[in-house]
């Protein structure tokens, strides 16, 4: 898959200018000092660093402005602080660009959500009852296909997450179609439509049947319909490139699947190529609240995509999450988690209020800044306070605690 992240031609110049049009621009806002408004906030950043990980770095937008905080070091060896604005990898908060793609494309009346697999992806998805032609795209959005994930194989857990698979593989470039492949070496788990379950499968099939429809790589269409309109500067798709941009934390994982394992791994780099459309970004909590934001007011795709993306089967819509925390206030977004980087990104539903954070270090940690930052002060009264952001509905685990066998994925 080499050469994935280079821009091909295509359909992207008109996309772009289409999607330009209706752009989000949010004004230029002056980072607020710290007040009593996010002092909760901040302290439960500190307790994900007294608990034992690395360093968190978040921001959090509203009407007032802009919030930024951080804790704990970015860097373990030289105990550099981390940083505000770093950027991180965004695991699989990927898959709601992913969908928003789509819904473009619905839009533009270029793909129809209830089309089969089959008709964009001939023969990929088949064997094992596996059927194409049973799985609709808006299947592989919610999650209700059935298939096999992926990540779930204990093969690809040797390969990608215990310490001597990872090292013997952390640079190799793997393409997309492999992870299919993969997938259909196992029978679905219940025929399509039946029920959510979460599969990364679904998504690595989703940026295939987008290049399928554009005829030009799911990174372009990305960059070109949401990154550049939005200005989102900090934000790439790095494709086969393993390095993290300047103005990043180290990543930290423990390589193993026991959670009494001492020793930590630096895994700052990898080849993305192991999550793809699935989970390969890398953002800043400031450019994601912007895309959320945008997304929610309706700013990348018209009214019915949205009400379509914000349809759910158990809380999970198309690329999205919905739950409502222990004060009573309800929160759309994603989590993600890969190699060395958990993250969470949530909104209210009007996208007026924002909040995004990530941990440098793949395993689990006290603390809860969604509802620390959304409740304040009512968060000491019977809301959750391990793993962070956990709700009622699924999509907003940040991935760090949701134990190894769910690698970069499960929300």
């Amino acid at each position: 898959m080499t050469g994935r992240q280079l821009t091909r031609t295509g359909l992207a110049a008109l996309a772009a200018a289409a999607v330009a049009a209706t752009a989000f621009a949010a004004p230029a806002q002056a980072e607020e000092r710290p007040t009593v408004r996010h002092t909760a906030t901040q302290q439960a950043f500190d307790t994900l660093v007294k608990s034992g990980l690395p360093g968190v770095t978040g921001q959090a937008r509203d009407a007032k402005g802009v919030w930024k905080g951080a804790s704990g070091v970015g860097n373990l060896k030289t105990g550099k602080a981390r940083g505000k604005d770093d950027r991180f990898r965004i695991g699989s908060i990927t898959k709601t660009f992913v969908a928003t793609v789509l819904l473009q494309l619905e839009a533009e009346g270029k793909l129809d959500l209830d089309d089969t697999v089959e008709k964009h992806l001939p023969g990929l998805v088949t064997g094992n009852g596996n059927d194409g032609s049973t799985v609709t795209v808006r299947q592989l959005l919610n999650h209700t296909s059935g298939l096999y994930d992926y990540t779930s194989s204990p093969s690809f857990a040797e390969r990608y997450f215990l310490a001597s698979g990872f090292f013997e593989n952390r640079y190799t470039s793997v393409a997309p179609e492999t992870w299919v492949k993969e997938a259909m070496t196992r029978p679905p788990n219940f025929t399509p439509g039946d029920r959510h379950d979460y599969s990364n499968t679904n998504y690595v099939l989703a940026g295939l049947v987008l290049e399928k429809v554009t005829g030009d790589s799911y990174e372009n269409q990305v960059r070109e319909r949401i990154i550049k309109p939005l200005g989102l500067k900090a934000t790439t798709v790095p494709g086969d490139s393993p390095r993290m941009p300047k103005q990043s934390a180290r990543g930290y994982s423990k390589l193993a699947d026991s959670p009494t394992t001492v020793k930590v791994y630096d895994v700052t780099e990898l080849n993305p190529s192991v999550a793809w459309a699935a989970g390969d970004m890398i953002s800043s909590a400031g450019d994601l609240n912007r895309f959320f934001s945008a997304l929610m007011r309706g700013k990348l795709i018209p009214a019915e995509q949205l009400k379509a993306m914000k349809t759910t089967v158990s809380g999970y819509g198309l690329g999205i999450g919905t739950g409502t925390i222990g004060c009573g206030v309800t929160l759309w977004g994603h989590g993600g988690g890969i190699h060395g980087s958990g993250s969470s990104a949530v909104t209210t539903e009007d996208g007026r209020h924002t909040l995004t954070f990530n941990v440098n270090g793949h395993w689990g940690g006290d603390g809860d800044p969604v509802a620390a930052e959304f409740c304040g002060t009512k968060a000491k009264k019977g809301v959750a306070a391990k793993g962070s952001a956990t709700l009622t509905g699924a999509g907003f685990n940040t991935g760090f605690n949701t134990g190894f066998a769910d690698g970069f994925t499960r929300r």
